[in-house]
């Protein structure tokens, strides 16, 4: 917090960079420069310089705006004509200049557009060591991020050679490429295998849309600048193939990996708290679905039995029912048959 303003720190959660983090917003949002010798050691200590050089006008006061916004990022100097190194030029003044890759840039408002968004792209270096916090940042240039995949420690042609093929063209190619792409390496591929849900072999070349989480791989091998210049060119014309993005499949395709990952990193690092994690909740799952359907299976049998009972108790209904029958058949007929000897003897009686 200063003032009514308040910072939130987005770099490197590391000690140094925190401490420069607080130093830089604490101090003044514009940096005076008064003399060369000032000039040149602010110039050794930092990488990126941007500098305002000029009295008072409309774009000191755009100057100080973005420099109230991104002093998060980067400093910010002002200097007197004077004091600039001797190979400086201007066209004209005010002027606002980035000194950084050994030259030095000057702003131009009907080319590079509004100041805000030149000092966001600007405030990088043309080539970078690329980490999690890098693509992070470079999200908010709008940029393509142009990167070799290599190891570090891997001092093999292969690996060197497209370091070195990534770095002329961030160097030699800067006129043609700046706006729409930033350059830099990687050590290893564990971070953007993760970021890409792919398995990238090393050394290789991969271009990150950090705005919509595509990315492009090379076709054939890049074996030179040349290679590498055609494959960017083929990417702004829309002839290179874009992979994943940030549609519904490639989201669950992302909860799918997560959870994968999860699993997989738990076990690598304790193979006993992972049994235990996850075999108790499958074991307790486990027992459950078996009461269930041992549960149904018994209610089965139960009502079977049951069934089997009342059928029998009917059966036997129906042959008491049947028995009772027949003896009143008999008793009808023995009564037939006592009537019809009556009916005899009476007959006999009259004939005699």
């Amino acid at each position: 917090l200063k003032g009514d303003l308040a910072y939130n720190y987005r770099g490197p959660r590391t000690k140094d960079d925190i401490i420069e983090f607080a130093n830089r917003v604490a101090g003044p949002l514009i940096r005076p420069l008064p003399s060369q010798h000032m000039f040149e050691h602010v110039q050794k200590r930092h990488r990126v310089l941007f500098v305002y050089v000029g009295g008072e006008s409309p774009l000191k006061e755009k100057y100080i705006e973005v420099a109230s916004e991104l002093i998060v990022y980067t400093y910010f100097f002002s200097a007197s004509e004077d004091v600039l190194p001797e190979y400086v030029t201007l066209p004209e003044l005010p002027a606002v200049m980035v000194f950084k890759d050994g030259t030095y840039f000057v702003y131009d408002e009907y080319e590079d557009g509004d100041l805000s968004s030149w000092i966001n792209r600007e405030r990088f270096q043309g080539y970078l060591h690329v980490d999690g916090f890098t693509l992070y940042e470079l999200g908010d240039t709008g940029k393509l991020v142009a990167i070799a995949v290599i190891d570090d420690k891997n001092s093999s042609v292969e690996h060197t050679r497209l370091k070195s093929i990534i770095q002329e063209v961030a160097r030699d190619y800067r006129d043609h490429f700046h706006r729409d792409f930033q350059f830099g390496h990687m050590d290893g591929n564990d971070y953007i295998n993760s970021l890409l849900m792919d398995d990238l072999t090393i050394p290789t070349i991969v271009v990150l849309n950090t705005s919509n989480q595509q990315y492009f791989l090379p076709d054939r091998h890049i074996e030179s600048t040349e290679d590498m210049v055609q494959f960017i060119n083929n990417i702004l014309d829309g002839t290179a193939e874009a992979q994943g993005g940030d549609g519904l499949l490639q989201r669950i395709k992302r909860i799918i990996y997560d959870a994968k990952s999860t699993i997989v990193s738990v076990f690598k690092s304790s193979p006993l708290l992972g049994c235990f994690l996850f075999g108790l909740p499958l074991g307790v799952i486990s027992i459950m679905c078996y009461g269930i359907c041992t549960a149904d299976t018994e209610g089965e049998v139960f009502e079977h039995e049951g069934a089997k009972k009342e059928s029998g108790d009917r059966e036997l209904t129906d042959e008491g029912s049947e028995e009772e029958q027949e003896e009143e058949k008999n008793g009808k007929y023995t009564e037939l048959s006592d009537g019809e000897l009556k009916q005899k003897d009476i007959m006999e009686k009259k004939k005699d």
